[in-house]
């Protein structure tokens, strides 16, 4: 690892818990402060912060959860979260995704293995999570390359399509550059007679 990847991995430890707090109280204002912990984003996908234990009920009685995609570290998940495990007892599977908090990018690798673990619960009519710390960046990234694929959109069209429904998104020039990739992907030939 790098140093400046090292020290950035360190620097996301040391203010995890209090940015985390800043979600939550964020979560509880009134007024245009307020966000709100979740949004579904189409009949599929729903993007959000941390799924807390007091959430799971919600989440898969109420949106219809089967999937969840986890963005976060081990560490970010360990103690308010349901564990893989505990996913499973109630009929969820969950993928996990390991990015770095507020300096990571997911790989273009992580971003395939992510869109197709929701795509296979769109064919089943089922419904998918995605979340990091705040549901802003590493999730939002992962999002905006699911409707890629989706909608053959541009990077810059299903961000603008996440944004007017979740406006808080903070999407790095990083994570730009890997979006813009994943679409370059999605969009080469599959290799038929008159590819070259």
């Amino acid at each position: 690892m790098e140093p400046s990847a090292w020290l950035g991995a360190g620097l996301a430890r040391v203010v995890f818990y209090p940015t985390l707090l800043y979600t939550v109280l964020r979560g509880k204002l009134r007024g245009p402060g307020h966000r709100e912990w979740y949004h579904r984003i189409d009949r599929t996908v729903l993007l959000g912060a941390l799924p807390l234990r007091g959430l799971t009920r919600k989440l898969v009685q109420d949106e219809n959860v089967r999937g969840v995609i986890t963005m976060n570290e081990k560490y970010e998940t360990r103690f308010l979260c349901n564990s893989s495990k505990e996913w499973k007892k109630v009929g969820v599977e969950q993928l996990r995704l390991s990015t770095v908090d507020m300096t990571g990018v997911p790989t273009l690798a992580n971003l395939h293995r992510g869109v197709q673990f929701a795509l296979k619960y769109e064919a089943l009519g089922q419904c998918v999570y995605v979340h990091c710390k705040a549901g802003r960046s590493r999730s939002a990234t992962m999002v905006a390359a699911y409707l890629i694929q989706v909608h053959n959109w541009s990077p810059e069209e299903a961000i603008r399509a996440i944004a007017s429904i979740r406006d808080h998104i903070h999407i790095t020039p990083g994570q730009l550059t890997v979006l813009r990739e994943f679409h370059k992907a999605t969009r080469l030939p599959t290799g038929g007679k008159g590819d070259t």
